[in-house]
């Protein structure tokens, strides 16, 4: 038997039908980009995630670039962020000529540690080489980081908040969606994630209504916004009076319309994961290093079920063996990596961060995971010395 890591196609069975019915409907109206479908999806995806706004564009990556961009950050700008995530997290503030300052991660989450975040920020203003202007929180495996904590570090010390919920979306603490205390948020819509389409895609969540109309003029090259072309009596496509440096970066209609009838059941989905994720945790906590611990007050979305062991190749070899698959996110810290390793690290280094990427393995995790084939997974676990 062999086990998928993320079963992307079982959804299919509940609404594959809908899924082809929508596209179908997008190929028959031509309408390929920015057709009435996304602008659909962007109203459906707000309200989900109680935003203001919600503004579609082509890859996680873009969101992330985006509000960087609305924000004027640039060369000379500090931006801090944890290490022990994907490269995209840092790449965009680099991109940027801005400067991405790593800090440590909280041993028990896994995400960006509060304490250690505002030790960092204490010594980059005292150096005096950067300007802080924006922290980016990223919910690793889905779960949110420690907003309240990080929204009051960034009150303090001027901060924009930004919450990379690329893996998290949909996640809450007390409740409430990262928004409640971020500027923005970053999402991604890559097929593996919870809410993933047919392609590439992602968004944008916020409640300003200025930050809205400038990332809505960079996801298409820069274009004037209403109150731009207003301003200068233009009254041609917007388009074409460029108001600023932009992008080309819309979310395709194709994907839009997979989106919509995705999210119909995405809240039945997250659901499905943390009672998968509950009896993982415990089947395997008396057999492993360590299950994952969630922070007080929160419902993870669980885009990865990660444990602990003290032989993570040897366990990850042991099950390939037996037709499971296992992935390691992430064995090498963004500090760490030939692209990064230049970029300035907190004060006294990233310990928990690099003694964490020897140890996390993921299993197979999806809503449409079955008992069956997850007690052979547990089983395979426990049977490895």
């Amino acid at each position: 038997m062999t086990i998928p890591f993320i079963d992307i196609q079982a959804q299919r069975g509940r609404i594959g039908d809908a899924i082809d019915a929508a596209i179908l409907q997008v190929t028959r109206s031509g309408q390929f980009v920015m057709g009435p479908q996304v602008h659909e999806f962007e109203a459906k995806l707000a309200a989900f995630g109680n935003a203001r706004h919600a503004l579609s564009c082509s890859n996680g990556t873009d969101s992330l670039m985006f509000l960087l961009m609305a924000w004027g950050v640039g060369p000379g700008d500090a931006v801090f962020c944890p290490s022990f995530t994907f490269a995209a997290t840092a790449e965009v503030v680099a991109l940027l000529g801005a400067i991405p300052v790593f800090v440590d991660i909280d041993p028990s989450t896994y995400n960006i540690d509060a304490v250690h975040l505002e030790a960092t920020i204490e010594a980059t203003k005292r150096e005096g080489r950067f300007t802080p202007r924006v922290i980016i929180a990223v919910d690793l495996f889905g779960q949110p980081a420690d907003y309240p904590a990080l929204a009051t570090v960034a009150h303090a010390h001027g901060l924009k908040l930004l919450a990379d919920t690329a893996q998290g979306f949909g996640c809450r603490l007390h409740g409430k969606h990262p928004l409640h205390w971020a500027d923005a948020s970053s999402l991604s819509f890559f097929p593996a994630k919870p809410l993933g389409a047919y392609g590439d895609g992602g968004a944008i969540l916020t409640d300003d209504d200025e930050l809205h109309d400038v990332l809505s003029s960079i996801r298409v090259h820069g274009q004037a916004t209403p109150r731009d072309a207003a301003a200068r009596g233009f009254e041609h496509d917007p388009k074409y009076l460029n108001m600023r440096l932009g992008s080309n970066g819309r979310l395709d209609t194709i994907q839009a319309a997979v989106l919509i009838e995705k999210l119909t059941i995405f809240e039945d989905e997250i659901a499905r994961r943390n009672k998968i994720a509950a009896r993982y945790s415990n089947a395997l906590a008396p057999h492993v290093a360590r299950v994952p611990e969630i922070i007080v007050g929160a419902v993870p979305t669980w885009a990865q079920y990660t444990i602990e062991h003290e032989d993570r190749d040897g366990l990850a070899a042991h099950l390939k063996s037996q037709g499971i698959p296992t992935a390691v996110y992430y064995p090498i810290p963004v500090h760490q990596q030939p692209a990064y390793n230049c970029y300035p690290v907190g004060p006294g280094g990233l310990p928990v961060t690099e003694n964490k990427a020897s140890r996390v393995i993921s299993l197979p995790m999806s809503p449409y995971l079955d008992d069956a084939t997850q007690d052979a997974i547990v089983v395979a676990v426990k049977s490895y010395g």
